[in-house]
């Protein structure tokens, strides 16, 4: 049994009546920070999932001094109108969030055996919950990552929908060789018990990519990855995602992520960070010629930049550069 850290970093703020943890097959884990009317959108989206199978939601509220999300949520929670709990991650940071919720379910769910994850800003299809655990059975897979589908602020700028930022990197079900996010995921009861806790490592709490991290590190141990196309959520995409410092910023962001995890996965063997390095120069050397490919088959100068983008990003995590998107998530 995995316990809660016994510093006081996690505290539950409330559970809802005659909850039967013991016959909990899927916990869903719902992180959020100051989204309270986002958060009771896709609570809402969770109570209508047409599902035979029993399951609880743990609310992971981050934002421990006000808590609208908790107040928001915990009526539904304490009516019995949601089954499962509402925590208070004191610590914060999306992986110290993400982290209390999955130690939570290991510890008060004793026999559940597919963990979810969607985030704050998101609603599940209907079907969503049933899609990926039948997903991880058929395919017999461990974890299984499924699309986000942005849902934009205003019309025009559905036009985004394919960039790399926000379109899925797989289009059919089946197994996959990586997953990169964990806005919609499923892991494996089993897998949860073998990594062991902090599940995602809090180097990157603020900047992304823990889940990436954990992903990675997971396929290395040899659990089985998988992809459900139908199992869709529709995240909620502002506008200022969609201004050109933002795409900018967070294309250099996942270049800095994938260093920092292949120096992860590689740590350990010769010459690794040689290596790591040589590798991101000589993308940053194709990123050119791989953009215009990009921009001659889309028509799209964004789309064009990704490649140099993450590039520079690769190599300026040699250099230290950090992009922590999340410190100030008024502006993410």
């Amino acid at each position: 049994m995995i316990p809660l850290p016994s510093d006081g970093s996690v505290s539950i703020a409330g559970r809802s009546p005659g909850l039967a943890a013991e016959a909990i097959e899927v916990v869903v884990t719902l992180p959020t920070f100051k989204r309270p009317q986002m958060l009771l959108a896709t609570l809402a989206s969770l109570k209508a999932q047409r599902t035979a199978r029993r399951f609880a939601v743990i609310v992971m509220e981050n934002e421990a001094e006000a808590r609208d999300g908790a107040k928001a949520a915990l009526p539904s929670f304490e009516r019995g109108e949601m089954s499962g709990l509402v925590i208070i991650a004191h610590e914060r940071g999306n992986c110290s969030a993400y982290n209390a919720g999955w130690q939570t379910a290991i510890l008060h769910f004793p026999n559940f055996r597919h963990l979810l994850v969607i985030d704050a800003d998101e609603l599940a299809d209907p079907d969503w919950l049933e899609r990926m655990c039948k997903a991880a059975e058929t395919l017999g897979a461990d974890i299984i990552g499924g699309p986000q589908v942005p849902v934009f602020a205003e019309p025009t700028h559905t036009r985004w929908a394919e960039h790399p930022v926000f379109a899925p990197p797989y289009r059919e079900t089946g197994r996959v060789p990586a997953l990169y996010s964990s806005g919609n995921l499923l892991v494996g009861r089993h897998v949860l018990t073998a990594m062991s806790p902090p599940f995602l490592d809090l180097r990157f709490n603020f900047m992304g990519g823990g889940d990436s991290d954990f992903l990675s590190r997971a396929a290395q141990k040899g659990f089985v990855l998988g992809w459900c196309a139908a199992a869709k959520v529709h995240e909620t995409v502002p506008a200022r995602r969609v201004e050109a410092d933002w795409i900018r910023a967070r294309s250099l962001r996942n270049g800095v992520i994938s260093t920092l995890v292949e120096k992860k996965k590689r740590a350990g063997t010769p010459l690794a960070g040689l290596k790591v390095f040589a590798k991101s120069l000589a993308l940053l050397a194709a990123s050119p010629l791989r953009g215009a490919i990009r921009l001659a088959r889309t028509g799209s100068v964004a789309i064009g930049l990704y490649p140099i983008h993450v590039a520079l990003g690769r190599v300026m995590a040699e250099f230290g550069y950090a992009n922590e998107q999340y410190r100030q998530p008024e502006k993410n």
